[in-house]
């Protein structure tokens, strides 16, 4: 019997060893298939990034080369550093080092990539690059060739010791105090050095740009822990404060403020107040929620009432978004007619029975303020023959928006339609040319 039952078992135990075998021997393969793509691309992405790096430094030079007229081949030549610099920061963000402090370069060159495009896309013809942004020039010139002498350095090695980037990979993922590695080393020097650099001065076009938001600015007396607690009890309609915790936040720094947290309708809530001033951040209602049942016309409305009751006046919805069930309206200040598109609040409405879940501040809290503004240079027939033909006005208005120089400008605004798609168009109501274009 054990014969014959060993004479079927054991072709079964074969076959099912040599099955295994091979789906092994193929999850393996599909396995370093992946690796190498992946160890590939990765290759790609850094030896592109010093590729960039060495044009960009080049474009600063050719750039600089040009006399000091020659706004056409400035322009040109800031479009290309703009690209540039574009593509090394989509590089480095395809490289495994989110485990890695490289947070200088990755600012620098986010300041080169503002600096030339708000430089460029102004009229250099009339507005020339002035004393100040040259020397910028310059002096990004010279930085830029130091990162790349640090990335030529480190791309040398990688190719000479044909070192791999899964190693990297796998090396910033064991959290390690000494990861020891020639890419990680040569990326932490490069960024040290980055670091050190002295702050720039890039003149005017950027002063806006650089300028951090800081609530000390914010006018008003500080306001106390307490302070804090009975305000966001009357905020939250609470009889009884106590139940509420409060914590500071960013003492001694420019971002000083109040986290209130507890509970209001059987619900986990959170408010930050600024300690200069006292005024509202934002509040967050930490619910599920449910099905929808409330459209956005009624979410509109009761946030409309919301905004209202707290103090926010004027204000007009310009933007809505839904997800989850949730509504995110978008609303701007309103005054002699025009809106306000600086002063905003995004106000969360839960669609299952439309209460307010949310309210971000922070525009409004930092842009807020008495305003005036000449009339108009262009009537609104002037400014609607500036518009494509083919474009359908169905409403207009003024508005006062941010340009790329992050300058404030009145606009006429059209609402319309075009190819089938609604658009928003913001034309200079003095020069008559496109400040912004958005879909709705």
């Amino acid at each position: 019997m054990y014969t014959r039952l060993s004479a079927i078992l054991f072709p079964l135990t074969l076959v099912a060893l040599i099955g295994a075998g091979v789906w092994g021997y193929q999850e393996n393969q599909e396995k370093n298939a992946i690796l190498i793509k992946a160890e590939n691309q990765y290759q790609r992405n850094f030896h592109d990034l010093s590729y960039h790096m060495d044009k960009l430094h080049t474009e600063l030079g050719n750039t600089l080369a040009a006399g000091g007229d020659a706004g056409d081949y400035h322009r040109k030549g800031l479009v290309n550093v703009w690209r540039l610099t574009s593509q090394a920061q989509n590089e480095i963000s395809a490289l495994p080092l989110t485990l890695l402090p490289f947070t200088k370069t990755e600012a620098f060159l986010d300041q080169i990539n503002k600096f030339t495009y708000r430089t460029s896309v102004r009229d250099l013809t009339k507005n020339p690059l002035s004393d100040e942004e040259m020397k910028a020039l310059q002096t990004l010139y010279e930085r830029s060739s130091d990162i790349t002498k640090e990335l030529r350095g480190v791309q040398a090695k990688v190719m000479a010791n044909n070192l791999r980037w899964m190693d990297v990979e796998v090396a910033l993922a064991s959290q390690k105090e000494n990861q020891d590695n020639v890419i990680i080393d040569g990326f932490r020097t490069m960024d040290k050095s980055v670091g050190q650099f002295p702050e720039l001065n890039y003149g005017p076009t950027m002063m806006n740009v650089m300028q951090k938001r800081s609530l000390q600015t914010l006018g008003g007396a500080d306001i106390s822990a307490d302070d804090a607690k009975t305000k966001a009890a009357k905020f939250l309609d609470l009889a009884d404060p106590s139940g509420l915790a409060v914590v500071e936040n960013g003492g001694g720094t420019e971002y000083n403020t109040y986290s209130v947290s507890g509970k209001a309708a059987n619900t986990d809530v959170q408010l930050d107040y600024a300690k200069k001033g006292g005024q509202l951040v934002f509040f967050m209602s930490l619910r599920q929620v449910g099905g929808k049942t409330v459209d956005t016309r009624a979410a509109r409305d009761a946030a409309a009432e919301f905004l209202d009751k707290h103090g926010y006046a004027s204000m007009t919805l310009v933007s809505a978004d839904e997800y989850q069930n949730v509504a995110s309206l978008t609303f701007a200040g309103k005054s002699k007619d025009t809106i306000i598109y600086p002063e905003k609040v995004v106000v969360k409405v839960a669609l299952d029975n439309g209460d307010i879940i949310g309210l971000q501040a922070t525009d409004y809290l930092f842009e807020h303020k008495e305003r005036t503004w000449p009339a108009p240079t262009l009537t609104l027939e002037q400014a609607k023959k500036e518009l494509n033909p083919g474009f359908q006005v169905s409403g207009s208005e003024m508005a006062i928006i941010k340009n790329d120089l992050d300058e404030e400008v009145l606009c006429y605004q059209f609402t319309g339609k075009m190819n089938n798609a609604n658009y928003r168009i913001f034309l200079n109501a003095n020069t008559g040319l496109e400040e912004k274009i958005e879909t709705v």
